[in-house]
């Protein structure tokens, strides 16, 4: 029996999940979580957690996802998710998810990729590898994980004061974040910089 936490900050979507999953009959959802914090806390006592990226406590799924993994005989992790720019993706991967999945995927796609990640196997969603071909294909017009979190906080309004604050980088750090972000997208400011990373799918808009 797979035992399951579903980590979600949205009720409904936990109820649903819990339907949909509660159906199939290896499965049991032992447990939900609706903020990040609380998601680390139960992930000991099951063998995949589902789990959201964006979370009202403040904690992204990505760093609940580094801090369930990175202990011995840790739960695997599915992140299930609407996001599917590339600074979400390799954020998660990067912190340990067994698999990418958005949230349309269909009930039996869900319960095939629970099943492989309590396998150990990666799955991700059609779209996401996609991306991730595109970007080993692809690389010079690619920013790093950390590039896209600067850009992403650009694109939130933020000086690059307040992002030196945030990250615990020096500003001229962040300002060579900037400069190399400006190189790989052919632009040379800013606004231009996060303009063509939205289109592009680098960042996610703010919300």
């Amino acid at each position: 029996m797979i035992r399951i936490l579903v980590a979600d900050d949205h009720p409904i979507v936990r109820s649903g999940l819990r339907a949909v999953l509660g159906g199939e009959p290896d499965f049991t959802v032992v447990d939900e979580a609706a903020t990040a914090a609380e998601a680390v806390a139960k992930a000991p006592f099951v063998d995949v957690v589902l789990m959201d990226l964006r979370f009202g406590d403040g904690v992204s799924g990505a760093e609940a996802t580094a801090a369930i993994t990175a202990g011995q005989g840790a739960p695997r992790v599915l992140v299930l998710t609407t996001y599917d720019t590339d600074a979400d993706i390799l954020a998660a991967i990067e912190a340990g998810a067994t698999g990418y999945l958005l949230k349309d995927a269909l009930p039996e796609d869900l319960a095939a990729a629970v099943r492989a990640a309590a396998g150990g196997r990666a799955v991700l969603a059609p779209s996401v590898a996609a991306r991730l071909v595109d970007r080993t294909r692809n690389p010079v017009g690619s920013l790093s994980v950390r590039e896209a979190e600067v850009l992403g906080l650009v694109a939130d309004g933020l000086s690059n004061l307040s992002i030196s604050r945030r990250l615990h980088l020096s500003q001229a750090t962040v300002k060579s974040h900037l400069v190399r972000v400006y190189a790989k997208l052919g632009v040379d400011s800013r606004t231009a910089a996060v303009a063509a990373a939205l289109a592009r799918g680098l960042i996610r808009p703010h919300r």
